[in-house]
């Protein structure tokens, strides 16, 4: 097998602080990968790295089969979609739910080119597929957020990436809300055209079955990385978290509480 994301003793440095260090990673073609780590743990910077954003200070980082300082990123980020909260605070509020999808095709915020007939029924199809197809006329202001998140989805995935960064996706959510944006990554995950996925959070119970290995970051390091199932465990968890935690698994994912 090839690998989409392959870093080899990876460290970023900022102010002389060490903030990530040693980082040797490897996600193989087939493979969806969960990032698991508490706030601070070097989540963010790792997906900065990823998408060429910042440079590392040491190692090599090869993403979708092209060594970095040998391709240009420019081009390389059309291949790779990220969805972060941080993306909803640069959106106007009065553009329409179509137009905002659309505008992924350009890498862009807000239209500014004129866009074919096509571009239109390819959201629509993608809108319709996440289930947020009611939406089509509706201004992104309207939507709930849970619906936004949607709509940042579909954006992401209008022209067609091969890697799909999906970066704390339900933060903020209420319960239902959560449950039908990750009933529709479950359902976006299982097509034969999907893409590569990863998927960030700091909550065990939304790394769904799909994302069947999961990376551990703590501190800027990686604690562990493997099979999913070996990765959220009590034993292993409780050694991350540096205190005592039970793991239950229940319908495929697993939900964890501290142990009194």
């Amino acid at each position: 097998m090839s690998n989409y994301v392959e870093l080899e003793q990876v460290s970023w440095r900022r102010e002389g602080k060490e903030v990530l260090s040693d980082m040797s990673w490897k996600a193989e073609d087939g493979e969806h990968w969960a990032i698991f780590g508490l706030n601070g743990s070097g989540k963010t910077t790792l997906l900065n790295l990823i998408c060429g954003y910042i440079w590392p200070s040491t190692g090599q980082i090869r993403v979708l089969g092209e060594k970095y300082g040998e391709v240009d990123l420019r081009e390389l980020r059309k291949s790779i979609g990220w969805v972060s909260s941080s993306l909803q605070a640069r959106i106007h509020g009065g553009e329409t739910a179509q137009r905002l999808v659309v505008s992924g095709k350009y890498a862009s915020i807000g239209i500014y080119e004129q866009p074919e007939p096509e571009d239109f029924d390819r959201a629509r199809q993608l809108m319709v597929q996440l289930r947020c197809g009611h939406l089509w006329d509706r201004t992104y202001q309207t939507c709930s957020q849970g619906e936004q998140q949607k709509l940042l989805i579909a954006r992401a995935l209008m022209a067609n990436p091969k890697l799909l960064i999906l970066d704390e996706a339900a933060n903020g959510l209420d319960f239902i809300s959560r449950e039908g944006l990750l009933d529709s990554i479950a359902e976006l995950g299982a097509l034969p055209d999907s893409p590569h996925m990863m998927y960030v959070t700091h909550h065990t119970e939304e790394i769904l079955p799909l994302f069947s290995k999961t990376l551990l970051l703590r501190r800027g390091q990686i604690f562990k990385q493997g099979n999913t199932r070996d990765m959220l465990n009590s034993e292993v968890l409780s050694s991350f978290f540096e205190i005592p935690v039970h793991v239950e698994w229940n319908q495929d994912r697993a939900w964890l509480s501290r142990q009194m």
